[in-house]
């Protein structure tokens, strides 16, 4: 019997599944100051900037909404500069902020931290096309639309190549993956995260933005500073509670079973729920 044909009926089956479950995806844009916008989809939030010398953007989400990200930044100011972006930051190396990048570095220049190219490098199924030409260390400033874009490296938090990107003019933050709002957070403990240097990272960011500052979170809707505040307060209380379990010698099953308390029950969600947080704790905190 001839195998080759049920394997391509396998191979396509998957692609459409796949493309499947994107096809209700919407793109969701949403103007926020000067030339900052935020564009909600699936995965990672994206930043936008918008104007006359055309469109930044920061993150891309998952590939098979590449063009649904495009018609919707047909839409903004910028596109009648130029239809695709000259710029395109990743904020991390993870999937579902990177996974765009082939499409939009057809027309465009990836840059990210240096630790985001060689992640995606090790990664055989990450497109060459689409990895990052312009890396940095501590980072970078993008003088575009009219604005400063600082995007700053904080070191180790959520992995090892966070950058956080500020519009200085437009008064707008996009923080990657160092903030869930509401939510507890995904910390990449394989990836160079680290729970301390999450937490420390965050800390930074508050001092750096001022109260009225809006803050793309990396996951969740639009924020403000007493918001990241408020998550800061959350990873206090976990760290010092995992703290203090590890100075009473208890396990892993020991912390689970006990919980954190009801104060944040409402943070788990489908990704990272209470257990895991808490498995995340353990491990991460285990030498501090």
């Amino acid at each position: 019997m001839n195998k080759l044909p049920l394997i391509l009926l396998l191979c396509c089956s998957a692609a459409m599944s796949a493309d499947d479950k994107f096809a209700a995806v919407e793109i969701k844009s949403t103007h926020l100051n000067g030339s900052a916008w935020l564009f909600e989809g699936a995965g990672g939030n994206i930043g936008v900037s918008s104007g006359e010398d055309g469109l930044l953007i920061i993150d891309d989400q998952f590939a098979p909404l590449a063009d649904k990200i495009t018609a919707a930044l047909a839409q903004t100011p910028g596109a009648k500069k130029a239809a695709m972006p000259r710029y395109i930051i990743n904020t991390h190396y993870h999937g579902d902020h990177t996974g765009g990048n082939a499409h939009f570095a057809d027309h465009g220049t990836v840059m990210a931290h240096d630790n985001v190219l060689q992640r995606l490098q090790k990664d055989d199924k990450f497109p060459s096309a689409g990895l990052p030409v312009i890396t940095y260390d501590k980072g970078i400033n993008i003088r575009f639309n009219g604005d400063n874009l600082k995007v700053t490296h904080l070191g180790p938090g959520h992995t090892d190549g966070d950058s956080v990107v500020l519009w200085q003019a437009a008064n707008v933050i996009h923080m990657g993956d160092l903030f869930f709002k509401d939510r507890f957070p995904y910390i990449d403990l394989k990836g160079g995260g680290d729970v301390i240097g999450y937490r420390d990272n965050v800390a930074t960011v508050l001092q750096m933005i001022g109260d009225d500052t809006k803050v793309i979170p990396g996951h969740g809707e639009l924020a403000t500073k007493d918001d990241l505040l408020k998550f800061k307060h959350m990873l206090d209380y976990s760290i010092n509670w995992a703290k203090e379990a590890h100075r009473e010698g208890k396990s892993l099953e020991q912390m689970t079973s006990e919980g954190l308390g009801e104060k944040y029950q409402s943070w788990s969600w489908s990704f990272i729920n209470e257990e895991k947080w808490i498995a995340t704790l353990y491990e991460g905190l285990k030498s501090a």
